[in-house]
């Protein structure tokens, strides 16, 4: 292709392109009607953000969608915002902005490829199948000479899948290693084959941590597609912003994201509830993908021993396996994952800084912390749940 004829626009809403040419770019392995690798940089999803009020004026996240197109057809994309703090990102870059302003400079705003709240690897480099090579090129390009050209600190691009990591590596953006805990599917038949892999003390604490969770007093229902309703979303609502004050300080999605994901994306979402008397108590909400089931949010009115790590750990692993998935992604942090099968797994991100001196110093923090990360993954995955023969399989 003739890179001279590529043309890169800025988009401030969604609506100005069609979900068919975004998810050409996005989603193409879903053309013929299966599921999206994963649902997040689906048209759909950012758009109930940006409609839902989640995203746009007055949140922090002012939608820049990065677009390029070759004789009049999309061939790239990219979900990018103009960020005037560092929150719901789940990649920290706090003690940079602190450093850089400490110094007199000016970090915000700064420049996000990524899918808001969201701590789950994906492409956020979308590109048309058969037009990689220019099309990666194309966007990393079109985003750094946009960060210059408005003078801002900084691009980033967040929980980016390890082949864009290498891609945006070579063409001369930095690489952040960090890491998340992933419970991998080793073809296990049903939950009991999946217990016989731990050790047998471990064995003995999940089913001891299930026992007490499901004696609650109620029943656990796990509903996706047609059998969600409009008032699981008000229970789920009560939950979401209880969590969400405790650990934000407000909560990240708006009500109305809610309601419209319901009416867009109802097939892309498993929702777990802890019900008394036909009355949810608790609850945790995961997205299905092709490959992978990510648990998203939990919240509670009653507390009780152990049902967040029944609702949002084990009726996971019980889903993913009966849908065939591959894995479970449990969202950010949490070493208590570890204890209940979930390992840890490298994360990526890529970074531009257009003051060179600050550049140099964030590329010896990172060279440093990659190390780090890749000790601390070694160290902890001898920890794990895991029979060590069984261990030594899934690396």
């Amino acid at each position: 292709m003739d890179q001279a004829r590529i043309e890169i626009q800025v988009l401030e809403s969604l609506s100005q392109i069609a979900a068919k040419d975004w998810d050409a770019c996005a989603c193409p392995e879903a053309a013929e009607g299966g599921r999206p690798l994963d649902p997040f940089t689906t048209h759909r999803f950012l758009l109930a953000l940006e409609q839902s009020g989640s995203v746009g004026r007055g949140t922090g996240w002012q939608p820049q969608y990065l677009t390029a197109y070759q004789d009049g057809q999309l061939i790239a994309c990219a979900p990018l915002y103009a960020k005037s703090h560092s929150q719901g990102e789940y990649i920290f870059d706090h003690n940079w902005a602190h450093a850089y302003e400490q110094a007199g400079g000016r970090y915000y705003p700064k420049l996000q490829i990524a899918v808001p709240f969201t701590p789950a690897t994906g492409r956020r480099l979308l590109v048309r199948p058969g037009a990689e090579g220019i099309g990666h090129s194309a966007l990393v390009q079109g985003a750094v000479q946009l960060a210059a050209d408005n003078h801002v600190s900084s691009l980033h691009v967040t929980f980016c899948t390890e082949e864009e990591a290498q891609i945006g590596s070579e063409i001369g953006l930095m690489s952040r290693a960090t890491q998340q805990y992933h419970w991998l599917n080793d073809d296990y038949a049903d939950f009991d084959d999946f217990l016989a892999a731990l050790s047998s003390r471990k064995r003995k604490t999940l089913r001891k941590e299930r026992r007490q969770a499901q004696a609650f007093g109620g029943e656990i229902t796990c509903y996706t597609g047609a059998d969600l309703r409009p008032e699981h979303w008000d229970a789920f609502w009560e939950f979401y912003q209880d969590t969400g004050s405790r650990k934000w300080g407000s909560p990240y999605l708006s009500r109305a994201f809610f309601d419209i994901a319901h009416e867009v994306m109802a097939d892309d979402m498993l929702l777990v509830l802890a019900e008394r008397d036909g009355h949810p108590v608790a609850g945790a909400l995961n997205f299905i993908g092709r490959e992978t089931l990510y648990g998203r949010y939990w919240g509670c009115i009653e507390h009780h021993p152990f049902l967040h790590f029944e609702l949002c750990y084990y009726q996971a692993i019980e889903q993913a396996i009966a849908m065939g998935l591959k894995r479970v992604e449990a969202g950010a942090q949490g070493e208590h994952k570890l204890a209940r099968g979930y390992l840890p797994t490298q994360t990526h991100s890529l970074h531009w800084i257009g003051d060179p001196g600050f550049a140099d110093a964030v590329q010896r923090y990172l060279e440093a912390e990659r190390a780090a990360v890749e000790e601390e993954i070694e160290i902890l995955t001898d920890y794990g749940p895991f029979r060590k023969a069984q261990v030594e399989e899934q690396e």
